[in-house]
């Protein structure tokens, strides 16, 4: 899903979430797949009554850090993971500067790079 630059986070956040494809079930397990995670993390920005009943029509559990009231300390925790891959991804040029207008080829350089950083983590061991 793409947005402008200048569009507030939380006001997509419902289109984000119908974007997101169905999960698959772990392998041996019954039933039919998932259609959307059990709990959202999110900062401050998704703040709002509006986001929280939206998650909660979709049954989905919310965990978002409330303004003014929890600090975000708590939500680092997950956080962390997601910036540091986004920190190993922007390494690479061509992935920090979007240069291609095709959708197609940007994802390819973006299939390449976390190809690279799984090598990086295997050829590096334990």
């Amino acid at each position: 899903m793409q947005t402008a630059a200048n569009v507030n986070e939380g006001t997509v956040l419902g289109r984000l979430v119908d974007a997101i494809p169905p999960l698959r079930q772990p392998r041996g397990r019954r039933g039919r797949r998932r259609r959307r995670p059990k709990k959202l993390h999110a900062d401050k920005a998704y703040d709002s009554r509006a986001n929280r009943a939206l998650l909660r029509r979709r049954h989905i559990s919310p965990r978002i850090a409330r303004r003014g009231i929890e600090s975000g300390e708590r939500l680092g925790r997950y956080r962390w993971v997601v910036e540091r891959s986004f920190a190993w991804l922007h390494r690479n040029r061509r992935l920090l500067i979007r240069y291609e207008r095709r959708a197609d080829t940007h994802q390819a350089f973006l299939h390449l790079g976390c190809a690279l950083i799984c090598w990086q983590l295997l050829h590096r061991g334990p």
